[in-house]
């Protein structure tokens, strides 16, 4: 697994303190990025918080996914939340060190009591005493956040007093990328009143899944107001692999107002990733699981067919210039201010979530605007089968046939790799088959195998690119980090 070291610079550790009454929770933050550029240590957030006590719990909830692998446990994993402010809410997020659990913590306006929010991206400080902090705090205590260092800390700052130099797997960078991509195919399939929603979740498994990964997965089916385990994948039901996964919802379970469950519209047996929601007053709680606990979302393949396009990677250069931390993203918006279809916005939305700059939310059903604190650039660079796939086609190792013979038949190629020939076909709504054994492991439920994107990417080289609008600015961003060595394992 390939790895950087993160460093991450603090004013001061972030504490919950009382004054007068009422308790002062400050979140310190580290190399931020806000509409003015870089920051050493935003602010983005001071004010109360209508409901302290679940909001509490809610980020103890996302540190929790933070420092856990629900896959390998022997393999310790920590690295701080993300925040964005998005100007009327906060979203808190983290993903587990297995990469197969992705946790957003979303504030809304109503929870935020009025305050104003900013906009940016940032690490916040949670540490071990903040965590017993917030796990002692009572249901009436008032509870004042302040995400970023109030004026004295920003007057009397000479240098970082608290850092953290954390591992990094690039996996993790690629899972951002990955879980916004098949989220934004979820559909809302079950929903659960308070009650219910607790009794469902507090019967659910804990034990964790087998070092091998070998447990049949567990499927629920809406029945009433309430959800039905079953062992087999009928129609209707909504898979659930791994439910110890879970156990961070445990936290909010006192505060929760409704369970919400989204995933994919059908599926053909095949275990797939699902988003699991507890509501709670002003705020939301979401765990999205990956399909298998050994599998993490890196891996899944999802972004692949964007990363294969110049028209995406060009297009993705306009609208990024017009992203504004905006908490929902309009996508007729976006093509009237671009010039670009609604399908080619999506598709460069899909290309700016490869470097974590844009999220999804399934409650909204919308995209977000967020920029990853760290070199989320590489998530695109060390993708196994992009990069494999450019090496064949910079090889020559790609033949596209001429559809004219019985024998090619329409839209085939064969891939040299290695010793071997592969027939890559075209089936129905463009779908690219292949004789590899991805292809037979899989049939596309983790994206195209390299051969297929090695003749995507030849397909797109022999045709005219489209004309789309030239963007005149392009915003970028990168994170200086310390780089060390690291075996790096092919995760596909």
């Amino acid at each position: 697994m390939s790895r950087s070291i993160q460093a991450l610079a603090y004013a001061r550790q972030s504490a919950l303190t009382t004054e007068g009454g009422a308790g002062l929770l400050g979140l310190e933050t580290s190399g931020g990025l806000t509409p003015a550029g870089r920051e050493a240590h935003p602010q983005f957030f001071a004010g109360f918080l209508s409901a302290p006590q679940a909001a509490a719990r809610g980020l103890l909830a996302v540190a929790d996914v933070a420092a856990a692998r629900y896959y390998q446990r022997t393999l310790r994993a920590s690295l701080d939340p993300v925040v964005t402010a998005g100007g009327d809410r906060l979203r808190f997020e983290s993903f587990s060190g297995c990469c197969g659990v992705y946790a957003r913590l979303d504030v809304l306006p109503e929870g935020l009591d009025g305050a104003d929010t900013g906009h940016g991206t940032t690490n916040v400080d949670v540490n071990n005493p903040l965590r017993e902090a917030l796990s002692r705090l009572g249901g009436d205590e008032p509870l004042h956040l302040r995400v970023g260092p109030d004026e004295l800390a920003v007057t009397t700052l000479d240098g970082p007093l608290v850092e953290k130099k954390v591992p990094l797997p690039d996996r993790w960078l690629r899972g951002f990328a990955e879980a916004q991509v098949i989220t934004a195919a979820f559909d809302l399939r079950a929903e659960l009143p308070a009650a219910e929603a607790v009794r469902f979740l507090r019967s659910l498994p804990r034990t964790a899944t087998p070092a091998g990964g070998g447990r049949a997965a567990l499927w629920v089916v809406p029945a009433g107001r309430t959800l039905r385990p079953t062992t087999r994948p009928v129609p209707g039901a909504v898979c659930l692999p791994g439910p110890e996964r879970l156990a961070a919802l445990q936290r909010v379970l006192r505060h929760a107002t409704a369970l919400r469950v989204y995933g994919p519209a059908g599926h053909d047996g095949a275990t797939t990733a699902a988003a699991w929601e507890v509501a709670m007053p002003g705020m939301r709680l979401t765990l999205t699981l990956s399909p298998e606990p050994a599998r993490g979302f890196s891996g899944e393949g999802a972004v692949l067919e964007a990363l294969a396009t110049d028209e995406a990677a060009a297009d993705a250069d306009l609208v990024s210039v017009l992203l504004s931390w905006e908490p929902r993203i309009d996508i007729a918006d976006l093509a009237a201010q671009s010039g670009l279809t609604p399908q080619r916005v999506r598709a460069a939305l899909t290309r700016l979530g490869t470097a974590g700059r844009v999220g999804y939310d399934a409650a909204d059903a919308a995209y977000f605007h967020r920029e990853l604190p760290y070199e989320s650039h590489r998530a695109e660079a060390r993708n196994p089968r992009l990069t494999a796939a450019r090496a064949l086609l910079a090889d020559g190792a790609v033949h596209l046939h001429t559809p004219t013979t019985a024998a090619t038949g329409p839209g085939t190629a064969t891939v040299r790799s290695g010793e071997r020939h592969y027939q890559v076909r075209e089936a129905a709504g463009g779908v690219l088959s292949c004789t590899c054994q991805w292809w037979a492991d899989y049939r596309g439920r983790r994206g195209p195998c390299k051969h297929a994107l090695a003749v995507r990417m030849a397909r797109r080289d022999r045709t005219t690119t489209p004309s789309h609008p030239t963007p005149t600015t392009t915003a970028t961003t990168t994170t200086p980090t310390t780089t060390t060595a690291a075996a790096a394992g092919d995760l596909r």
